[in-house]
């Protein structure tokens, strides 16, 4: 008796194991999830896709992909970066908001989605967009220009090095606000530039200065948005007064000129 019992345990687990190979999906299929947001870049890679709050994958865009689920579910999806710049480093990006669909799954059709998110309604930022008259950034006057010439929206920051020039940098005003204890603090960037350069923080305690680099970012031809974590770096500057977040360049004498330009510099917490 206890020999058939298990014959028919056996016989009803095959059963389920076909039905769940033989089950037709549906698919979902996102080019693009936009930011919606006005003047403002962004450099979305990845689809963090959840179906009932459950995470169905994470998808490079664009992407087309099975769905083994049918009748109306809940799409959640999280637009997704690469932290760093580093493509082995994707994150959903914790300043964005979910896009929500309720979506009805029938097998082997295909969904096209057209995702947008916002930025969420309590963060804050810094930002210097070099639009406005002043600037809240400190300079080099003999490096640093404003320009307004092929940028991504109107005005946009210069660095050039030539000649004797050695090194130039500019840094934020203080920030005095930002959140510690593992909160996540990113710096956004549009850049471009024909060599490689340094992002980093001067942590201000009351009696000294630290300086902690932290990222240096590869030459561009092209506009290109990085997001720099960094989360711990502030997190750790315990009794810290203030922090300043800094991009520096020196001279590389293989090239006529060095020239990086910046725009949309945007501390985010």
């Amino acid at each position: 008796m206890k020999k058939i019992n298990f014959l028919i345990l056996i016989l009803v687990i095959v059963s389920c194991q076909k039905e769940e190979i033989d089950a037709i999906p549906g698919y979902i299929k996102i080019d693009t999830i936009n930011l919606d947001e006005t003047n403002v870049t962004s450099n979305i890679t990845d689809a963090w896709v959840y179906v009932n709050d459950q995470l169905q994958g994470v998808y490079e865009l664009p992407t087309k992909f099975p769905v083994l689920e049918d009748s109306i579910q809940t799409l959640r999806i999280k637009a997704g970066i690469k932290s760093n710049g580093i493509a082995s480093n994707r994150i959903a990006y914790p300043f964005y908001s979910s896009y929500f669909e309720d979506i009805t799954f029938n097998p082997d059709l295909i969904i096209n989605i057209n995702p947008s998110v916002n930025y969420l309604d309590d963060i804050q930022f810094f930002i210097e967009d070099f639009d406005e008259n002043g600037l809240k950034i400190d300079t080099d006057s003999l490096t640093f220009t404003r320009n307004n010439i092929n940028g991504i929206n109107d005005n946009y920051g210069k660095i050039t090095l030539q000649d004797s020039m050695y090194l130039s940098e500019i840094t934020t005003f203080e920030l005095k606000e930002l959140p510690q204890a593992g909160s996540p603090v990113y710096l956004e960037l549009d850049y471009k530039s024909n060599t490689q350069f340094l992002v980093g923080v001067y942590v201000n305690y009351p009696q000294t200065v630290i300086q902690k680099d932290l990222l240096w970012i590869n030459p561009k031809q092209d506009w290109n948005k990085i997001y720099v974590n960094l989360t711990s770096t502030i997190s750790e500057g315990i009794d810290a007064t203030s922090f300043k977040v800094f991009i520096g360049m020196i001279r590389d004498f293989e090239l006529e000129r060095n020239e990086l330009y910046f725009d949309n510099l945007k501390v985010v917490y």
